[in-house]
């Protein structure tokens, strides 16, 4: 289990190393795009609030932080099906990837 931390003002978000691999790439790409989004996710179930929401922008630091030393396997139509629901919606739904 990775993490995703945010502008250390908020918990890490935990996310499967293989999930998170594809995510640093479509995060990545936005950003470079220079193109800012939301990013909406269920916290974790011990934690009893609704979901949370941030806007993601190239001006706040975000760290990758894997549990496994070796990159998962990229599975390119999962990227696409990731940037497709990004772009249609300009919100990025973790818990429905």
């Amino acid at each position: 289990m990775g993490t995703l931390e945010y502008n250390s003002s908020r918990p890490s978000i935990d996310i499967e190393d293989t999930t998170l691999a594809h995510l640093k790439i479509v995060i990545g790409t936005k950003l470079r795009r220079n193109e800012s989004f939301m990013m909406t996710w269920l916290p974790k179930p011990e934690v009893q609030s609704g979901r949370l929401t941030i806007w993601v922008h190239p001006s706040i630091p975000l760290v990758f932080e894997f549990d496994q030393p070796s990159m998962p396997i990229i599975e390119a139509h999962r990227v696409t099906h990731m940037m497709e629901q990004l772009n249609a919606r300009g919100e990025l739904v973790l818990d429905q990837l």
